[in-house]
C-alpha cells in the first residue's frame, strides 16, 4: 500500500513538473523586422554635437529632465500620472553619430508603468509552549509597483520629436 501511495505521489509530482514546463514561451523577438526605414533614426546636415544639442533643447522644451548630456548622447526622463493610482515614466535616449558630413540621430524611448498596490503590515509573536500569533498593525501600506516596461514603437511619436528637434537647429 505504501509503495502504491509513493508511486502515486511521484506521478503527481512529474505531472506538475511537465505542466509547468509546457508554459508558452514569449516570442516577442519574432515581431522584430529590422527594416531599413526605421522610425528611430533621422539624418541631419549638421555635426553630431550640434544635433545632440538640438535634441537636448527639444527635450528641455517639453519638460523632460536631463539625466545625462554628452557630446554624442542625451538621456532624459519625464513622468506622467494618468490617474491617481498609475504613474508612467518615459526615458528618452538619444545618440548622435557621424554620417558623412552630417549626423545620424537615433532615438529610443522606454515607457515604464507603475501602479499603486496596497499591502498590509503585520507582526508576529511567538510564545514558547503556546504557539505563534500574527497581528496586523499600522493600517495600510501602499507602494508603487512596476507592472510593465516597453519600448515606444509609435513612428508618429518619433516623427514629432525629430520635427521639433529640427526647429532647434540653428
Amino acid at each position: 500500500m505504501l509503495h502504491r501511495f509513493t508511486l502515486f505521489l511521484l506521478s503527481l509530482a512529474l505531472a506538475a513538473c511537465s505542466s509547468l514546463s509546457s508554459k508558452p514561451k514569449d516570442e516577442s523577438y519574432k515581431l522584430e523586422n529590422f527594416a531599413p526605414d526605421s522610425p528611430y533614426e533621422q539624418s541631419f546636415e549638421i555635426s553630431p554635437a550640434a544635433a545632440c544639442e538640438a535634441g537636448r533643447r527639444a527635450l528641455l522644451s517639453q519638460g523632460y529632465l536631463i539625466d545625462e548630456s554628452k557630446v554624442d548622447s542625451v538621456r532624459a526622463r519625464k513622468y506622467f500620472q494618468p490617474d491617481r493610482s498609475t504613474q508612467v515614466q518615459l526615458t528618452f535616449s538619444l545618440f548622435c553619430l557621424a554620417e558623412g558630413d552630417g549626423a545620424a540621430v537615433y532615438a529610443n524611448v522606454r515607457q515604464v508603468r507603475e501602479e499603486l498596490k496596497a499591502g498590509s503590515a503585520s507582526t508576529g509573536l511567538s510564545v514558547t509552549g503556546i504557539g505563534s500569533l500574527s497581528l496586523p498593525f499600522g493600517g495600510n501600506n501602499e507602494s508603487l509597483v512596476k507592472v510593465g516596461e516597453e519600448t515606444v514603437t509609435d513612428a508618429e511619436f518619433y516623427g514629432r520629436f525629430f520635427a521639433l528637434m529640427q526647429s532647434f537647429i540653428r
